[in-house]
C-alpha cells in the first residue's frame, strides 16, 4: 500500500507538471525524453523567487533554441532566469566583469577567455564533485576535464562546464557518386590516403578545399593540420604545440603541415589545382560536390557546413559525412577535433549553483538535441530524442571518441592562432615548404614574448 501511496504521488506530481508546462517546447512526460532526471531535479530544487542573468554568444535562432531548454529549468525550480546573446560577447564579459556587474553565469566560446579570467578570480570554481561528474559520464571525459581546468588563484581547478560541442573532424561527401564508382568509405587514415590516389588515377578530383574567408583566409587549412596533427602525433604532443612547449616548427608539427601538402598541393587532388585553393572561398566549395558531372568527390569541413549546400539538400540521402579517420599504424585511438562552449560561474549564487546541476541531468541535453544544432559527449543522453538519423550518426562520433581536443588555434594567442597561423598556411599554400612557414610561425609568437 505504502508504495502505491507514493507511485501514485509521483504520477501526481509529474500530471501536475503536464498540467502547468503546456506552453513548454515538449509536453513533460512526453516522448523519449529522460523525464525521470527532470523529475528528480524538480523534487529536490525550490527556487521559488530567485533569478539569474545569463550571458552568452548565442543570438537568434541559437537564443530561441536555449532558451526553450531554460525554460524547463525555470518549471522545475521556479527561478526566473534572463539570457541575453550578444554578437561581441567577449568583449561585454571582460567589461562586465571588471565593472564588478558579470551575469551570474557566462556561457564561454573560447577556453583563452575563461583562463584569463580565471586567473584574475572572476571565475567561481567549479569542484572536485563536477569534475569525477565530467570525467565518468562524457566521453573521452578526461580530455573535458583537462579542457575546463585552469589556474586560478588558488591552484588549478575545474572553472567551467562543456556544453553544445562542434565536429570538425569529419568529411562530407554525395552517397549516390561514390555508389555509382564503386568507392568504399575508408575506415583508416591510411585508407583515406589510398582512396584519394585511386580518384586521381580514376580520373577524378578527389578533393574539394577552399581556403578563403575575407579577413580570416587560411582558417580551413587550420583546421586540417590540427586534425593531422592527432593523427600523427600523440595528444600530449598536441598539448605542447598549443601552449608552445614545442616551438612552431618542431619535426611533430611540420610533418602534420606536409600531410596537408600531400592532400592540398597536388593539382590531380584539389578542384581548381593547387594554386586555386587559397582563393576559393570555404562557403563555394561545396558546390563542387553537387555539379553534374561532380567535380569533386570529398570535402573536409565542420557540423556547420550543410548551412553552404544546395537548397534542399537531405542529409543522409544527398549528402552524408564519414568520420576523418584515425591511423591504423598509430596507436592513437579514435581522436576528434572541435570547438564548443563551455558555461562559467562569474557571479555565484544558489541558482547558479543550481543551473551547472541541471547541465549534469540528461534532460538538460536531450532538450535541445530534439530541436537541431546541438551534440553532447554525455553518453547517459537518448540519442533516440535526435530528429534525424543524420545528427544521431554525428553524436556517435562524438560518443565514440577516446580523445577530444579544442581547435588548437583558438587556444593560442590570437595574433598566432587568428593570424600568423591563417597566414602561413595560406604562404604555404601558395608555394612555401612546411619547415619555412612553421620558422616564421615560432619567430612571431617568440615576438609575443
Amino acid at each position: 500500500m505504502k508504495t502505491t501511496l507514493i507511485s501514485g504521488a509521483a504520477v501526481l506530481a509529474l500530471t501536475t507538471g503536464m498540467s502547468v508546462a503546456q506552453s513548454l517546447e515538449f509536453p513533460i512526460g512526453e516522448g523519449e525524453f529522460n523525464w525521470d532526471s527532470y523529475q528528480s531535479f524538480a523534487d529536490s530544487h525550490d527556487l521559488s523567487g530567485q533569478s539569474m542573468d545569463i550571458t552568452g554568444p548565442w543570438t537568434g535562432a541559437d537564443d530561441a533554441l536555449f532558451s526553450n531548454v531554460i525554460a524547463y529549468f525555470e518549471e522545475a525550480t521556479g527561478a526566473s532566469v534572463n539570457y541575453s546573446g550578444s554578437d561581441s560577447f567577449e568583449q561585454d564579459i571582460v567589461i562586465s566583469t571588471e565593472a564588478n556587474s558579470a551575469p551570474n553565469i557566462a556561457v564561454f566560446p573560447q577556453p583563452g577567455l575563461i583562463a584569463d579570467l580565471a586567473r584574475r578570480g572572476e571565475i567561481t570554481p567549479l569542484g572536485e564533485e563536477t569534475s569525477s561528474w565530467i570525467a565518468e559520464n562524457y566521453a573521452a571525459g578526461d580530455s573535458w576535464v583537462d579542457l575546463a581546468t585552469f589556474s586560478g588563484p588558488d591552484g588549478e581547478e575545474l572553472f567551467a562546464f562543456p556544453y553544445k560541442i562542434d565536429v570538425k573532424s569529419l568529411v562530407w561527401y554525395v552517397p549516390e557518386q561514390f555508389e555509382e564508382a564503386g568507392y568504399e568509405i575508408p575506415e583508416s587514415y591510411e585508407e583515406l590516403k589510398e582512396l584519394t590516389q585511386q580518384m586521381a588515377d580514376d580520373g577524378v578530383t578527389p578533393w574539394c578545399i577552399g581556403l578563403g574567408s575575407g579577413a580570416a583566409t587560411g582558417w580551413p587549412a587550420t583546421d586540417w593540420v590540427e586534425d593531422l596533427m592527432l593523427r600523427t602525433a600523440s595528444p600530449e604532443t598536441y598539448d605542447q604545440w598549443v601552449s608552445n612547449e614545442i616551438p612552431f616548427d618542431d619535426p611533430a608539427v611540420v610533418n602534420a603541415i606536409e600531410e596537408y601538402g600531400y592532400f592540398s598541393k597536388n593539382d590531380d587532388f584539389v578542384n581548381g589545382g593547387a594554386a586555386a585553393v587559397a582563393t576559393i572561398d570555404f562557403r563555394d566549395a561545396p558546390s563542387g560536390l553537387f555539379s553534374f558531372p561532380p567535380e569533386c568527390y570529398m570535402l573536409k569541413q565542420a557540423t556547420f557546413i550543410p548551412t553552404f549546400f544546395p537548397e534542399g539538400t537531405e542529409l543522409g540521402t544527398d549528402a552524408d559525412f564519414f568520420y576523418f579517420p584515425a591511423s591504423s599504424e598509430e596507436d592513437l585511438g579514435q581522436p576528434v577535433l572541435g570547438a564548443g562552449t563551455m558555461f562559467a560561474i562569474t557571479e555565484d549564487s544558489e541558482a547558479a549553483q543550481a543551473f551547472i546541476e541541471f547541465l549534469q541531468t540528461p534532460i538538460a541535453h536531450e532538450l535541445w538535441m530534439a530541436q537541431s544544432g546541438f551534440l553532447t559527449p554525455f553518453t547517459e543522453a537518448n540519442a533516440a530524442v535526435f530528429p534525424t538519423d543524420a545528427q544521431r550518426s554525428l553524436n556517435e562520433i562524438l560518443t565514440d571518441a577516446t580523445t577530444f581536443r579544442f581547435d588548437a588555434s583558438d587556444l593560442m594567442p590570437g595574433e598566432i592562432g587568428a593570424g600568423a597561423f591563417w597566414t602561413g598556411m595560406v604562404d604555404f599554400q601558395s608555394g612555401s615548404d612546411a619547415e619555412s612557414v612553421a620558422a616564421a610561425i615560432q619567430n612571431r609568437w617568440d615576438q609575443l614574448n
